[in-house]
This record gives C-alpha cells, sequence and structure tokens, in this order.
C-alpha cells in the first residue's frame, strides 16, 4: 500500500488523483489532503478519504474541520502544507498552483519523500536547487505533467545520454493560427475556452499565450539533463501524441494516448508498473491524421522569454515565472488586455539585473522582486 500526500487536492490534478485513488484502494491511500479556500470540496474529501493530515488555508477554516474530524490533523497556512509535504507517506503529488509549490516540495524532498511533480513551477523557478537536493537525498522527482510523463515513458530503457532531441508537443491553444493583430482583440472566454484539456483557469491562461509550454521547455531541461538546444517544441493540434524523444540512432520514440491527466498521474503512483483502466482507449483510425506544424514564435513570444530565461539562468527564470502569474491573475480579473501579459513580460525581463547562485530565501525574493515590476511598470 503506497501512501500519497495530494498537495492541492480540490483542483484539477487533485481530484484526478483521488479519482485514481479510489479506483485502486488495494495500493494507494491519501495521507494528506491540501486546498487553500475550496472548504467544502475538501470537507467531503476528509469524509471519504479519511487522511492523516489535512491542510487548510486559515486558521478559521481549520477549527471548523478540526471540531467536525477529530481522527485528522487539521493544520493550516504554509505550515500546514509543509507539514502535510513532510508527512508519514511514501510519495508526495504536488499540484499546487504557481511558485506556491516550491517550498513545499522543498521540505518534502528533505524528509525523503518521492515526488509526483504537477507543479512546473518549482523546477523553473527552484530547478537547480531541487534537483541537487533531490539527488542528494535519493528521491525521485516523477513527471505528472502529459509531455514530461511521454517523455519520461519513452526513456525507460535508453541512456540518457543518446539523446539528440526532446520533441515537446503542444496543442496550440486556442489561438493557433492567429496573427499578432487578431490576438489584440481576444477576450477572457475565448481565451479560457481550450480545445483540449480541462484545466485550471492559469494554466489554460497559460496554455493561450503559450507560456506552459516556455516553461515545460525549462522544466525537461531540469527533469532530463539536457541543453536548450535539445528541446524543440512542436504544435501538434490532436494532443494524441504527448511527446518524443530522439535517439542518436535517429530512432524517434513517442506516447501515445487520449488526452486524460489521470493516465500519467496513475503512472508516477504506480510507477515502474502501469494500472490496468476502463478508460476511452486511443483508436488511430478514428483519430485521423496526426499533424505537427513549428509554434509561430513571432506572435506567441513567451516560448522565446523560456528558451531566453534558461539560457541566461540564475534569477531570470524566476522573474518570467512570478511576473508570470501577476500578470495572468491581471487578466482573469478584467484589468489587462491578452497581449499586455507578453508585453509586459518582455519588460521585466528586459529591466532585470539577474543574481547567480540563489538559495531558496534568494528564489523567494526574486519573485517578489518580479511581481513589484509588473505593478511599477503598469501603473507607468
Amino acid at each position: 500500500m503506497k501512501k500519497i500526500a495530494i498537495l492541492g487536492s480540490t483542483g484539477s490534478i487533485g481530484t484526478q488523483a483521488l479519482d485514481i485513488i479510489e479506483r485502486n484502494p488495494d495500493k494507494f491511500k491519501a495521507a494528506a489532503l491540501t486546498c487553500s479556500t475550496r472548504i467544502e470540496a475538501i470537507r467531503e474529501q476528509i469524509k471519504k478519504f479519511s487522511p492523516e493530515i489535512a491542510a487548510v488555508g486559515r486558521k478559521e477554516d481549520r477549527d471548523r474541520l478540526a471540531e467536525e474530524f477529530p481522527d485528522t490533523e487539521i493544520m493550516y497556512g504554509l505550515e500546514g502544507l509543509i507539514a502535510a509535504a513532510s508527512c508519514d507517506c511514501d510519495m508526495v503529488l504536488n499540484s499546487l498552483l504557481g511558485i506556491s509549490g516550491l517550498v513545499p516540495t522543498y521540505y518534502a524532498i528533505k524528509a525523503g519523500r518521492d515526488i509526483a511533480l504537477a507543479n512546473k513551477e518549482t523546477l523553473v523557478t527552484g530547478g537547480q536547487l531541487i534537483m541537487s537536493m533531490a539527488g542528494q537525498q535519493g528521491v525521485k522527482i516523477l513527471p505528472v505533467d502529459s509531455e514530461h510523463s511521454a517523455i519520461f515513458q519513452c526513456m525507460q530503457g535508453n541512456d540518457n545520454n543518446r539523446i539528440k532531441r526532446i520533441l515537446l508537443t503542444a496543442s496550440g491553444g486556442p489561438f493557433r493560427g492567429y496573427t499578432a493583430q487578431q490576438l489584440q482583440n481576444v477576450t477572457l472566454e475565448q481565451a479560457l475556452n481550450h480545445p483540449k484539456w480541462n484545466m485550471g483557469s492559469k494554466i489554460t491562461i497559460d496554455s493561450a499565450t503559450m507560456m506552459n509550454k516556455g516553461f515545460e521547455v525549462i522544466e525537461a531541461k531540469w527533469l532530463f539533463d539536457v541543453a536548450p538546444e535539445q528541446i524543440q517544441v512542436l504544435v501538434h493540434p490532436q494532443s494524441i501524441v504527448h511527446s518524443m524523444v530522439e535517439f542518436e540512432d535517429t530512432s524517434v520514440l513517442a506516447q501515445l494516448g487520449l488526452p486524460d491527466m489521470r493516465v500519467p498521474i496513475g503512472y508516477a503512483f504506480s510507477y515502474p508498473d502501469r494500472l490496468e483502466y476502463d478508460f476511452p482507449r486511443l483508436d488511430l483510425f478514428e483519430a485521423g491524421q496526426l499533424s505537427f506544424e513549428k509554434p509561430d514564435m513571432e506572435v506567441f513570444k513567451c516560448i522565446g522569454f523560456a528558451y531566453d530565461a534558461i539560457r541566461e539562468g540564475g534569477s531570470y527564470p524566476v522573474v518570467l515565472n512570478g511576473a508570470n502569474e501577476v500578470l495572468v491573475k491581471l487578466f482573469l480579473e478584467n484589468r489587462i488586455k491578452f497581449t499586455d501579459i507578453q508585453n509586459t513580460l518582455e519588460e521585466v525581463l528586459n529591466q532585470h539585473n539577474p543574481e547567480y547562485n540563489i538559495d531558496l530565501e534568494g528564489i523567494l525574493e526574486a519573485d517578489r522582486a518580479a511581481r513589484n515590476a509588473v505593478i511599477n511598470i503598469l501603473q507607468g
């Protein structure tokens, strides 16, 4: 029985992870559950899964839940997240939003817990620190993003040193094929209408700007120890091929499947084994043609920002992520235009004076500086 702590249990990844646990009660148990403000949702989860620990964002919510569930230790705030991440478990699924996932991952690794990583910002902002710590502690970091899970699966039984290229696929989002002029007038409703994946609002906007794919380039660099030049982004609108790996002998291995995040979640949970599902299966005759295109990096500049940030290193990726989090939040609140996201990101990066060899506190300080820089630019 593998005990799993789920950070962000009421979100899209968290609820799908609990579906996997519910389908496999002989294999997995939810050891800890956390959320920020979806108290009714986590209340139902605590009732159903009886975790040893649960953590919420606010003390008043903690107090109410503690009365209702005396057999579960209820905590709150960052202290609660850290306790859940370092609890008595075999694996921590980090599906938190944004840089909030970094500190719990840090403490989970410190406690020697394997990580199922759905929070790409952990490696975008702290890749060098986190991968170094994981190596020292003998901790496995198993990717949950569909693309990185695909790459990981393709690499099984192959030597990492034999990789020629990673071919990272992207759906293209809702604005695939748009011109820069057309992007000027897109609405929040349009940006939230992803053609293939059902995700949270923040990652859906990141998919629309293609910042998400840029972050995945950075994540792939750290997970698979490759140079940025070895990672190529391909737009694949059918979202059937989740990514590919080319080896030195010119062979290309691909992982295919219907868009369903429960598959990479389950693979991370069960690795190196596979789980048996009754999910819909891929029918290649029905899928028809599989097509691939080059991304338009003149229109969708965020991919290029990510390549620049990882080449520059230091605090650049931290600043890229922090500024993007603020800008996406402002767009979701209808306070800026869609194109203001990438235009302001460019200004923030151009103004940034980088720091190198930064520790955890240095990362968090660079993040705070990036957020302030966005506000200063927008206020003129």
